[in-house]
């Protein structure tokens, strides 16, 4: 009980601290009045390429904030619980391939926000449960895609001022990290049905069954011998 009580401490731990780390930032904006968000990513510029690291840590206002901030502590718990050994590694690719592809084939604005990792974690849980064929997996993608299957009409460039290549290429970067990460993580779980002794006795043929016995319990020895008859 205290290990599962652990392992959901730290699985909401991080999330928690990076989603912190998002309101200190705004905090400090609204406190001091300034706008970070000339430190976001611009594509194709030198003085972009910063933007790698910070565009996803800020935000253009408070509704922008708010609405990343609870997929987030949705999303971030499910990875850093299911996939505990890997976690730090799926967030970190799924980061990165989204801010160099966006400031490699985005369009010309500053780009803010951490949509692009959500849109990386959703990809990236649905297409984990296809690529492992794991019960439990496959049940946790289809849960996510219940609480976010809408976010698909977001990579289409339909709404000014939306970075929908930040969605696109996030939801790309998940792909590849799910498929990357397809033979890493949670192991396939094994029921155990009883006594290994006592399955084996059920499962075994009947040969097999009595394979070190010498005769099998039912059967009757019964002894031939023939004997050539003289002839006279």
């Amino acid at each position: 009980m205290r290990n599962i009580t652990s392992k959901i401490f730290f699985s909401f731990l991080y999330p928690t601290l990076f989603v912190t780390i998002l309101w200190g930032i705004k905090l400090f904006e609204i406190v001091e009045q300034i706008n970070l968000s000339w430190y976001g990513l611009y594509p194709r510029r030198i003085d972009g390429l910063i933007g790698i690291v910070t565009a996803p840590l800020l935000h253009g206002d408070l509704p922008h904030l708010i609405s990343n901030t609870f997929p987030l502590l949705v999303l971030g718990p499910i990875i850093f619980y299911f996939y505990r050994a890997i976690a730090f590694n799926v967030f970190f690719w799924v980061y990165i391939m989204t801010g160099v592809w966006v400031w490699a084939a985005g369009g010309d604005a500053y780009h803010v926000g951490a949509s692009g990792i959500i849109y990386g974690f959703i990809t990236f849980l649905f297409f984990s449960g296809i690529f492992r064929k794991d019960t439990r997996l496959l049940a946790l993608s289809l849960f996510v895609t219940f609480l976010y299957g809408s976010a698909v009409w977001g990579v289409l460039p339909y709404q000014k001022g939306i970075s929908w290549e930040s969605h696109m290429l996030g939801s790309l970067a998940g792909l590849i990290t799910a498929y990357n990460f397809r033979k890493e993580g949670p192991p396939p779980r094994k029921y155990d049905f009883g006594d290994e002794s006592e399955n084996e006795k059920i499962d075994v043929s009947g040969e097999e069954q009595f394979a070190h016995e010498e005769e099998p319990p039912t059967s009757v020895n019964v002894n031939y011998t023939f004997i050539e008859k003289d002839k006279e």
